[in-house]
């Protein structure tokens, strides 16, 4: 990982009730369902034993990861930003000069992309394409099918 994790408040806080959720209620009910296989005998043909164990793996794995994100966050709060370059946080919009296809985008932490909320990963090419430039400025950006040239057209920061 490296030294620091950017996050918004709203992707601070999601990561904390998941980690609450993993520590307070999953991991004790997974004890006691490997608990509760254990005294039906046999472990080496034992199914819900097996089944228990991987789960428990899976939920010590992810409460690891998201201590080590946690400990690692950078929380920006957007609100307190501003100005017309596109940086974490910023809501951007852009025209497809081909096409000219309006997109808006935010740009949020790896935890919290989804694009059906138009919230994209700082990681992806899209992102570290667009980090950086003004409103004004013509880019082309790598995507999976070839390349697609942008206008950025306006830059906001809303939560």
């Amino acid at each position: 990982m490296s030294d620091s994790y950017p996050m918004t408040p709203r992707g601070h806080e999601t990561l904390k009730a998941e980690l609450k959720q993993l520590t307070t209620k999953d991991r004790p009910a997974v004890i006691s369902a490997i608990s509760s296989a254990r005294e039906h005998g046999d472990l080496k043909e034992n199914a819900e034993y097996h089944a228990a164990k991987e789960q428990q793996g899976f939920i010590e794995g992810r409460i690891q990861e998201l201590n080590e994100k946690l400990a690692l966050a950078n929380v920006i709060d957007i609100t307190k930003l501003s100005g017309e370059r596109v940086v974490f946080g910023a809501t951007v919009s852009f025209v497809d000069v081909d096409t000219e296809e309006e997109r808006i985008y935010q740009i949020v932490g790896v935890d919290e992309s989804d694009i059906s909320q138009n919230k994209i990963s700082i990681s992806s090419p899209i992102a570290r394409a667009l980090i950086g430039k003004s409103v004004g400025d013509t880019l082309s950006i790598p995507i999976p099918k070839g390349k697609i040239e942008i206008e950025i057209t306006n830059v906001e920061f809303v939560n």
